[in-house]
């Protein structure tokens, strides 16, 4: 049975969200209401990547009314018909006293009413907006979010797995250091194996790679023993299990992409802070540690901040700063002394560290450098994909953030770039993943965490 064609109704957070996102919807028609064009252009002088992917909307529009005007219709990939629709006065004027005026959801709303009333074919609205599909439903349109990037936050991929094995094995692990597992396991996963006589004697490993074939069975793979420096490494020592598979996966060059996912306090950046200095400065695999994060403020933002870049940015990268002086004990102290400075300004000056926003980071290549994108759960999985394809040649890539802790109006735990990235190379053995769960920055941070 053939499916029917359907007319979506878009909105500007839909395209803001993901620029291509007008000709992702197959053979069926898609309505841009002239109101979602005019805010298009307030948004293209925004800094960022919300301005940028609203200039390359307009780009790409530009581009199709070459071949047609808007206003007729514009066949696009997979046979679907792309228009601009202009807002009913009459109909705008139809909607309840509560919905008055001229306000852009209002005229979306307009514009899908007036389709619905003249097109046989089911009308959606589509919005990143709950309160406008709240309002569209409410009219008895039909109305959904855009999930084509979407991930089920509940079912997302951890990077761990357990195994329960005999005693004679988990003896067999620690007198080669390897094992081998008859069992389907990603690449570069990381592997629990739990006594079962003894459920308190466990052993961990991470299966590099694909994993190496023990037997002629392609699915026998052989599971290697983790390797975590004993006394830690730039003074940070692991506390728990899943921050010594973080850590292993840091410290593997063989692993170009990294991606932690955490709630506040479980250590995320100071691992990966910790684990770029020591392969920077140390053991000098990478030539810079470039640190990087979004420009989004919690909470009503405080405007304008005087200042050079690097006083304008103080207030961003203040978290970072803060890693780096638990790492160097170079907390400012009291009557700071003239000679005195920051662990991290060293390092800045001699080249080895670089943090700087994530506006910089569009049209550079970044060759062999340790690179952190810190809060990653503010990003679109749009943006995300700009920063990999940055990445040159020897660079690897860490992303780290809290799914709990979201900024950006126009992404969720679902449809953010950091869940969309662990989702989509689970499979690729360049890539590892580990999702952290316990809290160790303090007692206090861990039960907030819990109990609020």
């Amino acid at each position: 049975m053939v499916a029917m064609k359907k007319t979506f109704v878009l909105d500007t957070n839909v395209l803001l969200h993901d620029p291509s996102a007008m000709l992702r919807f197959q053979d069926n028609d898609v309505i841009l209401p002239i109101t979602v064009i005019e805010e298009l252009d307030r948004f293209k002088k925004q800094p960022e990547m919300t301005g940028r992917n609203a200039r390359q909307v307009s780009r790409t529009l530009d581009n199709l009314r070459e071949r047609s005007h808007l206003i007729d219709g514009i066949t696009i990939n997979g046979g679907g018909c792309l228009r601009v629709a202009l807002c009913d006065r009459e109909t705008l004027r139809e909607l309840p006293p509560e919905l008055e005026g001229d306000k852009g959801d209002n005229a979306i709303l307009a514009v899908a009413l007036e389709l619905k009333q003249r097109c046989d074919c089911p009308v959606v609205v589509v919005s990143k907006d709950t309160n406008l599909r709240i309002k569209a439903d409410a009219l008895g349109l039909a109305a959904e979010d855009y999930e084509t990037d979407k991930v089920d936050v509940e079912e997302l991929y951890t990077g761990t797995t357990e195994v329960w094995v005999d005693n004679e094995t988990i003896e067999h692990f620690f007198k080669d250091g390897s094992i081998s597992l008859d069992k389907p396991i990603f690449p570069n996963q990381a592997v629990t194996l739990i006594d079962s006589t003894n459920p308190s004697h466990t052993a961990l490993a991470i299966a590099f790679g694909r994993g190496e074939t023990a037997t002629d069975n392609p699915h026998t793979q052989l599971i290697p023993a983790i390797k975590v420096p004993h006394g830690g490494i730039s003074h940070i020592q692991p506390r728990n299990r899943e921050q010594k598979f973080a850590l292993d996966l840091l410290l593997r060059d063989s692993i170009q992409l990294v991606t932690l996912v955490g709630k506040a306090g479980t250590g995320k950046t100071l691992l990966a802070i910790a684990a770029g200095l020591h392969q920077v400065a140390n053991e000098r695999i990478y030539n810079r540690l470039l640190i990087s994060r979004p420009v989004i403020p919690m909470g009503k933002d405080i405007g304008y901040l005087p200042g050079d870049v690097s006083e304008k940015l103080t207030p961003w990268m203040q978290p970072l700063y803060d890693n780096f002086d638990l790492i160097f004990g170079t907390q400012e102290p009291q009557g700071k002394p003239a000679h005195w400075r920051r662990g991290h300004e060293e390092l800045i000056e001699r080249g080895l560290l670089q943090i700087e926003p994530l506006t910089y980071i569009r049209g550079r290549t970044i060759p062999k450098q340790f690179m952190i994108v810190d809060e990653a759960q503010n990003l679109t999985p749009h943006e995300v994909k700009t920063i990999l394809t940055r990445a040159g040649e020897g660079t690897k890539i860490v992303l780290t953030g809290d799914l709990d802790q979201i900024d950006n109006p126009y992404v969720d735990a679902a449809s953010n770039g950091l869940t969309y990235v662990v989702e989509r190379f689970k499979e690729e053995p360049l890539a590892g993943h580990i999702t952290l769960s316990k809290g160790e920055r303090s007692h206090l941070a861990e039960r907030a965490t819990i109990l609020l």
